[in-house]
């Protein structure tokens, strides 16, 4: 696997990208409290052209209540079909904005909130990535175990992928 970091807009987009085909990925908060991290699957709203990654979610989450403790989170996305992975530190931002609420809502997130966008328990998150770390085979998992067995059995350097940091 050859490394290939992106900057700025290659960044953006290389991140827009991966979370648009994963799409759920895991939200990763820290508490006082525990030394493990808490995890929970959250499926994206959208990823603005600045790189910033957007949710809606409730104000009674377990999720709420750490942010309010610490701001700062990780991101982990994976695809293991075709061996496309994405981690990412950020740092987030809580608000009810009503714009934001009113275009992201679906049918999917009526379902979290009896009172519907209404409900004062909704609430907008924006992730504001800090770091973040791709790794992308380009070809489905069966190819690139092919390709790796390959390699080993002739010594030939075959591209399996890239991997690298992105820069936004």
């Amino acid at each position: 696997m050859s490394t290939e970091n992106l900057n700025s807009q290659e960044a953006i987009d290389k991140l827009k990208n991966l979370i648009n085909k994963i799409d759920v990925g895991m939200l990763c908060t820290q508490t006082r409290d525990s030394k493990h991290v808490h995890a929970v699957p959250m499926s994206r709203q959208e990823v603005d052209d600045e790189g910033n990654i957007w949710y809606l979610f409730s104000s009674e989450s377990e999720t709420f209540k750490h942010l309010k403790e610490d701001s700062s989170v990780c991101l982990l996305y994976s695809d293991p079909r075709d061996y496309n992975f994405l981690s990412i530190h950020a740092e987030t931002e809580v608000s009810q904005d009503k714009a934001r609420i009113e275009k992201y809502w679906n049918k999917m997130v009526e379902g979290w909130f009896e009172k519907g966008k209404e409900d004062p328990r909704v609430r907008v998150l924006k992730v504001i990535p800090s770091e973040a770390h791709y790794w992308d085979t380009k070809s489905n998992k069966f190819v690139t175990f092919f390709k790796v067995a390959l390699s080993g059995v002739t010594g030939a350097k075959l591209d399996i992928g890239r991997e690298g940091d992105l820069n936004i």
